[in-house]
């Protein structure tokens, strides 16, 4: 509980109407969560407009109401402010007692990995015995607490709950996955970040944000607002995030794989059986803290595939550092992860193997299959779900992205599908989506098996696969449930194979299971 006229010095009013002492117990965006004595905050959405909601919300005990647009209620005080998320955020902070700053919280942000190095990232800090937080696509988790996600990143209100529930629980280091959509929508305006990264840009969400240098200028905001004493980690082989370097008010950390001249880079890097080993090199002087990081050398092997598990893993070992972990957890920490689901996920090895993987964009193809390229195999059988509601731009790009490297790999087609069986309304895929996606493979020469359904799909894979061969499972969330149809089908077809071993994949997932 607050008083209100605390709780108001936190954000601009242009004008206040009614306006009285009163203590605040709450605070929602939502008319239908509004409690007795609860602040109403009236947010436009793309779908509807929550000013339209507050009879509801006022029925429901809401004592003050924040709005952009004057609403005709003389009964109650309302506070008219430029822009209600970004309200709803210093609100949420304030409300909480500004909860981040009793921990050190680990912003990620980028077109692609950002799941992944969150997991990792994670791992590194539990095996140094720190309590730990985690924010992301996947899910929340802390302490005994762990909820499937509906946002990458949560509302600004939600968020803040969750940086309070985990000050409770003396939670001292939070990651957390940064989306496009929360940088420009307010929902992480109000978080004291102290360590933030900026993986890799690639053209994603185009459709949303209007154009690519508007995507990159908010991915970037992250990095530039990070304040004095915080730490900002730029990928040196990425050409945006390496731009931010003289943009940030903070101290940079810098890596690359091609590019040797950041803090970290690495050798030797051994890609053969899909799982990379290689030599990290420190090679510049690095104070953190009372810890000195002299020049020096040390191996990791992950558990996890992929070239991109390479980049992802040199951010993980960067925060590991910033945040005084010795070089040994990080090795052994590395070393033990298993993996994040439906990221270059192996969920069989064994005659051929099938891997899992978010196949979101042109970059995230590119990573993908590029480690493909790196690995022993005979034939790649790619099922690709196309991407529903995400534009002909996204879906042109991502097919000319294929195609490429179709070509490259020698591979005989590409088995396609739009997912109808396992997909809702909102990712189902357009005419204009799949004509797009067609135009592309017929104008490369491409073979396509088009199937409506996703099993079908899986059916064609299964039939043709070989030993030595990798059925690549590929695709969003019209992929999401290709992983348990495809271990299903092929116990179906081999019931000599141990069935609790097949499926111990899935055991572990939050999403994607019937």
């Amino acid at each position: 509980m607050i008083k209100l006229s605390k709780l108001l010095k936190s954000i601009e009013v242009v004008k206040s109407f009614n306006e009285k002492e009163m203590d605040i117990k709450g605070i929602s965006y939502n008319s239908k969560e509004v409690k007795e004595g609860y602040l109403f905050v009236c947010i436009k959405g793309y779908k509807t407009d929550g000013h339209k909601y507050i009879p509801q919300a006022i029925k429901n005990g809401a004592k003050g109401i924040i709005v952009e647009d004057v609403q005709d209620i003389p009964e109650i005080p309302q506070f008219q402010v430029k822009d209600s998320r970004k309200a709803l955020s210093a609100l949420s902070a304030r409300f909480y007692g500004y909860p981040s700053k009793d921990m050190k919280v680990i912003g990620i942000t980028g077109t692609n990995g950002k799941t992944s190095t969150s997991f990792l990232t994670n791992t590194i800090l539990e095996s140094h015995r720190l309590k730990t937080g985690l924010i992301g696509t996947i899910m929340v988790k802390y302490g005994s607490y762990l909820k499937p996600s509906i946002l990458t990143t949560p509302e600004s209100l939600d968020l803040q709950n969750y940086f309070y529930q985990m000050r409770k629980e003396n939670i001292s280091h939070t990651v957390m996955e940064v989306s496009s959509s929360a940088l420009e929508l307010n929902r992480v305006a109000d978080v004291d970040y102290d360590i933030v990264a900026l993986n890799n840009i690639s053209r994603e969400h185009i459709d949303v944000h209007g154009s690519f240098d508007e995507y990159f200028k908010i991915k970037s905001s992250l990095i530039k607002n990070i304040k004095e004493d915080g730490w900002a980690i730029l990928n040196l082989d990425c050409p945006y995030s390496s731009s931010l370097i003289n943009k940030t008010r903070g101290n940079v950390l810098t890596y690359g794989i091609k590019d040797k001249n950041g803090y970290l880079s690495i050798r030797d890097l051994d890609l053969s059986t899909g799982r990379a080993k290689f030599t990290v090199e420190l090679s510049k002087f690095l104070t953190v803290g009372k810890t000195e990081y002299k020049h020096q050398k040390f191996r990791i092997e992950l558990s996890v595939p992929g070239y991109h598990s390479v980049y992802n893993s040199l951010v993980a070992v960067s925060i590991g550092l910033l945040c005084q972990v010795p070089i040994s957890t990080i090795q052994e920490a590395l070393g033990s992860f298993t993996g994040v689901e439906r990221r270059f996920q192996f969920i069989y090895d064994e005659d051929f193997k099938i891997i899992d993987d978010h196949f979101a964009n042109s970059g995230n193809i590119d990573v993908t299959m590029e480690t493909l390229s790196l690995m022993d195999y005979k034939n790649i059988h790619l099922v690709y779900a196309i991407r529903g509601n995400r534009g002909i731009v996204t879906n042109s790009e991502n097919a000319e992205t294929i195609a490429k490297w179709i070509k490259k790999l020698g591979m005989k087609g590409i088995i396609a599908t739009k997912s109808s069986s396992h997909v809702t309304e909102k990712d189902k895929v357009s005419d204009e989506e799949l004509r797009v996606f067609k135009e592309v493979m017929d104008r490369e020469g491409i073979t396509v098996y088009l199937y409506d359904k996703l099993p079908h799909a899986i059916d064609h894979a299964l039939a043709n696969v070989s030993s030595g061969d990798i059925i690549l499972l590929a695709g969003c969330q019209g992929m999401d449930y290709g992983a348990q149809i495809t271990l299903e089908k092929l116990y179906k077809l081999r019931p000599d194979l141990n069935k609790e071993r097949l499926l111990e994949p899935l055991k572990s997932r939050i999403a994607g299971i019937a």
